[in-house]
């Protein structure tokens, strides 16, 4: 199967350029923005969405960039600096931006006196409409593409050489957005208790990131590590005990 031909540009205004990529993530903002304004009206919530928002927004880039940095090209970053800040040359990690958005929260929380558990169940059900929109964007892109296979649905990428390989940010796209996001919505709507959107996320994403990176070439510049896994595997891993650790926490009451 061939890849679509989709110009990564969808509107040309003179020298502005308006890239599918910007567009998806403002579509993902915005529904998040949407679902967000919903939820704290139903888990009692008292806090200015939009300052809340902003400030998840920062932890988000901050975080992802540094993730980026850390995990996936230290030894360049060390040698160039000043590039850790050329956000424009590409270079996010989500689980780096996730982390920071995590952190965003609590210190959010924390400032205006509300519930931790609170402010992390609306910003994990809110990030699917953004995970799914960022990897379709991925995909128009001809970014992040899977390892070769032999699946009839296998796709020539422009830069992924002749062979077919997995279209995985479509695997993404539907897993960890739209799977996720359903999964999420059924326990906000019947089965809410604090904290619980927040563990389910973070336990599901990592285990659905975890079984997806078989999938996707792993990173050029690192390759498959210890084991035969990919970073992006070793941080879902992380991520899945960072979830066990805080429901455990959360049901033993050690964190409010």
């Amino acid at each position: 199967m061939s890849f679509p031909t989709i110009n990564p540009i969808a509107l040309s205004i003179g020298p502005i350029h308006i890239h599918w990529y910007g567009i998806a993530y403002c579509i993902g903002i915005l529904c998040g923005y949407q679902l967000a304004k919903q939820c704290v009206k139903k888990v009692q919530f008292p806090i200015n969405l939009s300052d809340f928002a902003s400030t998840i927004a920062i932890g988000i880039i901050i975080g992802g960039r540094l993730g980026y940095v850390l995990f996936y090209e230290p030894l360049y970053y060390a040698e160039h600096l000043i590039e850790i800040f050329a956000l424009w040359k590409g270079g996010m990690s989500f689980h780096g931006g996730a982390l920071g958005a995590f952190i965003a929260t609590i210190l959010t929380c924390k400032k205006h006196g509300l519930s931790s558990h609170k402010g992390l169940d609306i910003l994990a059900l809110c990030a699917t409409p953004g995970l799914c929109f960022g990897r379709i964007a991925n995909f128009i892109n001809g970014e992040l593409y899977g390892r070769i296979t032999s699946a009839p649905w296998g796709m020539v990428f422009p830069n992924g050489g002749p062979l077919l390989r997995h279209p995985s940010q479509l695997y993404e796209a539907f897993f960890e957005g739209i799977i996720l996001f359903i999964i999420l919505a059924i326990i906000f709507q019947k089965y809410y208790a604090q904290g619980r959107i927040f563990s389910v996320f973070v336990i599901g994403y990592g285990m659905i990131r975890f079984v997806l990176e078989f999938t996707r070439e792993p990173d050029a510049q690192l390759g498959l590590l210890t084991l035969q896994l990919s970073m992006g595997q070793y941080l879902s891993i992380g991520m899945i005990a960072l979830g066990v650790l805080w429901t455990y926490a959360r049901n033993k009451q050690f964190i409010h």
